[in-house]
């Protein structure tokens, strides 16, 4: 009876700091952001007295007015959305397909297939040819440029596969004695109850595309092409004072500290909404995804 008191009293004693420990942690994790929208709706005074501002006292939009004093946000808004949505769509649909093919033990040179792409995360042609490629191919200076070179991830691909191949093989050999072919298999089957990954995969792509800045550096040269984070760092110099294509915005003068902070809320945000719709995937679609190598 001792015993099972003082373990009992151990477990509570373990949790207790348990519970500390993850509370702790995800208040270190978020208290940087809560500074940053804070500072954001603060005045640049405020900000510049506080070492670390977590709650104005002086509420101020000037930071959001100065961004949004122009559609040309709206703009690359639009074009970042448009990047992302539809090349999310393209990436998982290419790296399904190949994450799906890889994972069947049958396929002819899969061992040589699956180097070559992990080769890929430790050497790459780099800047210069990828520029010549994309050059060659007609895509500079077009939306294109910042979906195609980057269509599929290996990581995100061999996490994918590694979940397919978690997949019971009796599910495969079951359909395909209906007489189901590997497009139905892929399709109707393996899709459907593999969500948690392909959710979790979309995530990685949609911030990878949503977070763009050097490919369109790169290979935009139209500014009305421009996605909202290549936007964003030209507000950031102008509200520092540089002489950076001033004319886009002179309606309003920038408060220069808090603009910075503004302009995280803005690109972190969309990202922000997204994520709650597939947290309940996330942890799991990751775990399972890495099990296997």
């Amino acid at each position: 009876m001792t015993k099972q008191r003082s373990i009992s009293s151990g477990s509570r004693v373990f949790d207790f700091f348990n519970y500390f420990l993850l509370a702790l942690l995800a208040l270190i994790t978020i208290l940087p952001f809560i500074h940053v929208l804070g500072s954001s709706f603060a005045t640049s005074a405020e900000v510049a007295r506080t070492k670390f501002l977590l709650f104005p006292t002086e509420f101020s939009l000037k930071a959001y007015e100065y961004i949004f004093s122009t559609d040309t946000i709206f703009r690359a808004l639009g074009v970042s959305a448009i990047v992302t949505i539809g090349g999310t769509l393209w990436s998982m649909f290419f790296s399904t397909l190949t994450a799906y093919g890889l994972s069947r033990r049958d396929l002819v040179g899969r061992r040589v297939i699956n180097f070559m792409i992990v080769f890929t995360l430790l050497f790459n042609g780099g800047m210069i040819p990828t520029f010549l490629v994309v050059q060659q191919t007609g895509m500079l200076n077009s939306l294109w440029a910042l979906v195609i070179p980057v269509t599929i991830n290996a990581f995100n691909m061999i996490i994918l596969r590694s979940f397919f191949m978690n997949i019971p093989a009796g599910l495969e050999e079951s359909a395909k004695i209906d007489g189901a072919n590997d497009f139905s298999i892929l399709f109707r089957i393996v899709i459907p109850i593999s969500l948690p990954a392909i959710a979790t995969i979309s995530l990685f792509y949609a911030v990878t595309y949503w977070n763009t800045y050097m490919h369109a550096i790169l290979y935009l040269a139209d500014a009305d092409k421009w996605p909202v984070q290549v936007l964003l760092r030209q507000i950031v110099v102008l509200a520092s004072g540089m002489n950076y294509d001033a004319e886009a915005y002179t309606d309003v003068p920038p408060p220069e500290v808090t603009v910075k902070m503004a302009t995280i809320v803005v690109a972190t945000v969309p990202v922000l909404l997204v994520y709650p719709f597939l947290q309940k995937y996330f942890a799991k679609g990751a775990l399972l995804g890495s099990v296997k190598g």
